[in-house]
């Protein structure tokens, strides 16, 4: 089973039959609440932010919604984490799998589960917000969908693999089995959430999950069905080349260090 490093480290032999059947489904259903919860209250952040929901005093700003979405994924991470490993996004477990870290296996099932969890979400949103007068399902704030705007899909797809990377170097990081602050793992990958949707917002709209932009898109439709490519495609080329970049990293760190005989000689030659 895949456990969330901030809690533990250490993987037990397979089991197979009824337990480890159970054990997945599990895994499954805590990738969908996780990310139903993500979805939910991150973007219900986003949807507070303008339109009618404003009311015409100040909201809770880029800011709140930045934390709202890190702030959740720190709780979920330590929560939920023990039991899935607490990815909630495509991105993330395509770069784990990719950098050999997660069983192949749970690729598909995970990333099911993540989208089913923020359609769900969006879906339970969508009910809510419109019951307010003067909602607007594609107004300010919205249901919290992508958009780039005047950015262009080249700067919005550009943006979103260098976020998502950071988001996802961050997670192979600090859940290398020889990190040595075991138990801070959740705080720096909510953190660096945080920080990456603070950038990403001014930017023009911050995705790095594959299905937290499905969620809403497809309930608003229209331009953000339109532009929801740059947000599937971005994260996960990111995340693929930050499995890659700390591949390397990691074999650099692994690697021999040179002899003194050899550092001697390469000395002898420069002089």
């Amino acid at each position: 089973m895949s456990q969330h490093p901030a809690l533990t480290r250490e993987r037990g032999p397979h089991t197979h039959g009824p337990l480890a059947d159970q054990g997945h489904i599990k895994r499954y259903v805590a990738e969908l609440v996780g990310t139903f919860l993500l979805v939910f209250l991150g973007t219900s952040a986003v949807v507070a932010f303008g339109g009618t929901f404003a009311n015409g005093v100040p909201t809770v700003g880029y800011l709140g919604i930045a934390l709202a979405f890190g702030l959740t994924l720190m709780v979920l991470a330590s929560t939920l984490g023990p039991v899935s490993g607490g990815n909630f996004n495509p991105a993330v477990i395509i770069g784990l799998v990719a950098a050999r870290r997660h069983p192949v296996r749970d690729l598909v099932p995970y990333i099911v589960s993540q989208i089913v969890g923020a359609v769900l979400a969006s879906g339970l949103l969508y009910l809510i917000a419109s019951g307010r007068p003067g909602w607007r399902l594609a107004g300010p704030g919205g249901l919290g969908q992508n958009s780039y705007g005047a950015f262009g899909a080249a700067s919005a797809l550009g943006g979103e693999i260098v976020l998502t990377f950071a988001l996802v170097f961050i997670v192979l990081s600090v859940t290398e089995k020889s990190y040595p602050y075991t138990y801070f793992g959740a705080l720096a990958i909510g953190f660096a959430l945080l920080i990456t949707q603070l950038v990403g917002i001014g930017l023009g709209s911050s995705g790095e999950n594959p299905a937290r932009s499905i969620g809403p898109a497809l309930f608003v439709g229209g331009t953000a069905l339109s532009e929801l490519w740059v947000f599937i495609v971005g994260p996960i080329v990111g995340g693929l080349v930050a499995a890659g970049a700390y591949g390397a990293f990691r074999g650099a760190q692994n690697a021999p260090p040179p002899s003194e005989e050899t550092i001697s000689l390469a000395g002898t030659s420069a002089a």
